[in-house]
C-alpha cells in the first residue's frame, strides 16, 4: 500500500513516499521536513539500510563538553562528597532588630554648652545648632559609664604608701559612678586594720563596719531569705551620690587582721547586691587581704600624686605584682595621678605621666580640688567642674575595660 502526501508541504513531490504511522519509532527529522522540527532538534536516528535515499543534511548539533575532572581535596576526598549548601532562608527584621537599629541611628540631643546651648534656648527651640566636641565627648563618656555589664565587677585602688589618694579616689570614683549609673555601687575599705573609709564618707546611724558583718554573715547563707535591705544595717549610705560605704573596723580595743578567706566570704556577699564594687586597699603588699583583693579585681587602678615617693611606690608595686607572677598587668591596670597643690611640678608631672603609660594603660590627671585636701566628710556638691569630668572620663574609661 503506498500514501500519498495531502499537501506539498508534508514532503518532496517528485515521488512517492510511504508516510510512516505516527508511531513509527523511525518517524523524527529523516522523514519530517525541516519546518516542523521543533526549536532544539533532537539528534537524527541511524539511516535505515533498506531505505536509498541519502539522508537530508542537518542542523549540526552542539555536543555537550566532557565533564572536567574535579579538583581533589587534602586527604583523597572529592568536593563532590561535601553536601550541597542549603538554600539560605531569607530573615526577616524582628521587633528587636527594629528597635536596635534605631537605637544606633539616635543622635545627640539639643546642645546645652556654651553658644550653642544659648542659641537653643534663646530661640526656643527652632534654632538646634549641633552639639560641640566637648559636649559630645561628655555624652560619649555617660553612655560608657552606662553600660550594662553582664555581671558584677570588681575594681581595685592600690598603692602601698599612705596619702597616695586611694581613698579619695575610691569616694569620687563612688559618687561618678552612682550619680551616673543610678546606684548599685559600693565602696568598701579592705584595709588589714583599720582604714579611713568611713570616716571620709557619709555617716550613718550605726557604726557596724566589715568586722561586724563577718560575724554575722550566716544570716546572709540563705539566698532566698536574705535582702538587700538587710545589709542596711552595715553599709553607709551616702545620699544623692547613690552608692554604698563598707567601712574596715573601727574599735580601737580589737586585735586580728581579715584573712584572705574573710575577703572571699564578704566580697562573695557583696556580689550578690551589687553591680560594682569598687575596693580601697590597704598599706600592707604582704597582708592576706590585699593580695585577695589584687588577685580578684577584674580592674586595678593605681593612685599616686605628683610626687616623686608616691610615684616611686606605685612602680615598685607593678614591679612586685609582675614578679609575683600577675598577667598582663598593662592591659588590666589604669593610673589615676592626682595633683596634691595648686601649683605643681610639671617636669615631674609629664615624667610620671610617661613611665606609667609605659606600664598601665591609660594614665589620668586629676586637677587639684580645695574640697578635697581637708581629710574631713567629702562635699559631693563641692567639687570643682574640672573634678567632675576628669574623673568621669576616668570612669568611662574603667566601665570600658569591665
Amino acid at each position: 500500500m503506498s500514501y500519498l502526501p495531502s499537501s506539498p508541504d508534508e514532503g518532496p513531490t517528485h515521488r512517492s513516499e510511504p508516510v510512516p504511522p505516527p508511531d513509527d519509532p523511525l518517524s523524527g527529522p529523516l522523514t519530517r521536513p525541516a519546518a516542523a522540527a521543533p526549536a532544539d532538534p533532537e539528534p537524527a536516528p541511524e539511516p535505515v539500510a533498506s531505505d536509498p535515499r541519502p539522508e537530508a543534511p542537518q542542523p549540526a548539533t552542539p555536543q555537550p563538553e566532557a565533564p572536567r575532572p574535579e579538583p581533589e581535596r587534602a586527604g583523597g576526598a572529592s568536593w563532590a562528597d561535601e553536601p550541597a549548601p542549603e538554600p539560605s532562608v531569607p530573615r526577616f527584621m524582628s521587633a528587636t532588630d527594629f528597635l536596635e537599629r534605631r537605637s544606633a541611628h539616635t543622635g545627640y540631643g539639643p546642645p546645652s554648652w556654651g553658644w550653642r546651648g544659648r542659641l537653643h534656648r534663646w530661640s526656643g527651640g527652632t534654632i538646634t545648632p549641633q552639639m560641640g566636641s566637648a559636649e559630645r565627648q561628655h555624652a560619649r563618656d555617660r553612655a560608657a559609664i552606662q553600660r550594662d555589664f553582664d555581671g558584677p565587677r570588681t575594681v581595685a585602688f592600690l598603692n602601698p604608701k599612705g596619702g597616695a589618694a586611694k581613698t579619695t579616689s575610691v569616694l569620687v570614683a563612688g559618687y561618678t559612678f552612682g550619680t551616673v549609673r543610678g546606684g548599685g555601687i559600693v565602696a568598701w575599705d579592705n584595709n588589714e586594720t583599720r582604714g579611713t573609709l568611713g570616716i571620709r564618707g557619709q555617716r550613718a546611724g550605726h557604726g557596724n563596719t566589715t568586722r561586724e558583718l563577718l560575724e554575722d554573715l550566716e544570716r546572709f547563707n540563705d539566698v532566698y531569705q536574705a535582702r538587700i535591705g538587710d545589709l542596711g544595717a552595715f553599709v553607709r549610705s551616702q545620699g544623692d551620690a547613690h552608692f554604698d560605704v563598707l567601712a574596715s573596723d573601727e574599735r580601737p580595743h580589737v586585735t586580728g587582721v581579715i584573712h584572705a578567706s574573710d575577703f572571699t566570704a564578704v566580697h562573695q556577699l557583696l556580689e550578690r547586691f551589687y553591680r560594682l564594687i569598687l575596693v580601697d586597699t590597704g598599706n600592707n603588699m604582704r597582708a592576706e587581704n590585699w593580695l585577695a583583693a589584687a588577685e580578684i579585681a577584674d580592674l586595678l587602678v593605681v593612685t599616686t600624686t605628683v610626687r616623686e615617693d608616691t610615684g616611686y611606690s606605685g612602680l615598685w608595686m607593678l614591679d612586685a605584682l609582675q614578679d609575683a607572677g600577675y598577667q598582663d598587668l598593662k592591659h588590666r591596670t589604669i593610673t589615676i595621678l592626682s595633683e596634691p597643690a595648686p601649683e605643681v611640678d610639671e617636669q615631674l608631672a609629664q615624667d610620671l605621666v610617661d613611665v606609667y603609660e609605659q606600664r598601665t594603660k591609660a594614665v589620668f590627671r586629676v586637677p587639684y580640688d580645695p574640697a578635697l585636701v581637708s581629710g574631713s566628710v567629702v562635699p559631693y556638691e563641692r567639687l570643682s567642674d574640672a573634678t567632675r569630668m576628669a574623673w568621669l572620663r576616668a570612669c568611662a574609661t574603667m566601665a570600658s575595660q569591665l
